[in-house]
């Protein structure tokens, strides 16, 4: 199969335990996009979250896409316009507030860029705000003031709360919207029908780019479902062994430019 469309998660695939693109994983990707070959960011992260990595691998000059909240917003990031969107209701967002408070757990969203956490920050929510860069603003009144659509809510806490909240939520909420933990300590809640295959589908019609023709590169839970899409599903080494049982191929470590393994081995090889 030629290979031509590769997708990246960020934390704990193309970027190291130090949250940096390798000089080695960066070359590969850049001689990969001079070839011909575009390469898209599929994260969690909001957009300002994600800004950073594809402006370091040049995604503006190939004419490359993000794709934000795991998959909720597509953005062409030639030029920033968002092509796709999908939202949760300010109402949907009262709503989880209470839960919140029920089980003494925090809400956080975002807006541009920044994160609205209500009440006082955890040390999950500060942990967000170093992986994203984005600053944290403490709301006393969080659903009055979120009277704007979001693309995505995260329940942080406890592991072992959030583990028990999990199923609750999900079944409270199964016709509105999708709960999962990506992280032990976060909970995630986005759009109905919302993951990173579904959004990848829209982004195959638009390159039209056949699914086997796909490269797909993650780490985590939320990585499942376009490893399980993609031609080729690539697991990181460093990935938990419940997300590396769907993978067709393991590659190396995030801190052993597993990622530039990929691309030479599938992309560079000889024909």
């Amino acid at each position: 199969m030629d290979y031509k469309l590769l997708i990246l998660d960020i934390d704990g695939t193309v970027t190291n335990s130090e949250k940096v693109i390798t000089p080695k994983t960066k070359e590969a990707l850049l001689k990969l996009q001079e070839q011909g070959i575009p390469v898209a960011i599929a994260s969690g992260r909001p957009p300002a979250g994600i800004a950073p990595i594809a402006d370091e691998l040049e995604l503006d000059r190939f004419g490359s896409y993000i794709l934000a909240f795991n998959g909720a917003r597509i953005i062409d990031w030639k030029t920033k316009e968002c092509i796709y969107s999908k939202t949760l209701h300010p109402a949907f967002v009262k709503k989880l507030y209470r839960d919140a408070e029920k089980y003494h757990v925090n809400l956080m969203t975002y807006e541009d860029t920044q994160i609205l956490v209500g009440g006082k920050p955890d040390s999950y929510n500060e942990l967000e705000s170093r992986i994203t860069g984005l600053p944290i603003k403490q709301l006393e009144n969080l659903p009055d003031y979120v009277d704007f659509p979001v693309n995505k809510c995260i329940l942080t806490g406890e592991p072992q709360e959030l583990e028990r909240i999990e199923p609750i939520l999900a079944e409270k909420y199964i016709h509105e919207a999708m709960v999962f933990r990506s992280e032990p300590f976060f909970l995630e809640v986005t759009p109905k029908n919302v993951d990173k295959a579904y959004c990848l589908a829209r982004l195959l019609n638009i390159l039209r780019i056949p699914r086997e023709a796909m490269v797909c590169c993650g780490d985590g839970f939320n990585d499942v479902t376009m490893i399980q899409f993609a031609g080729l599903g690539v697991a990181m080494a460093n990935a938990q062994d419940a997300v590396k049982k769907y993978a067709d191929y393991i590659t190396a470590s995030n801190d052993e430019d597993g990622v530039a393994q990929v691309v030479e081995k599938f992309f560079f090889r000889e024909k």
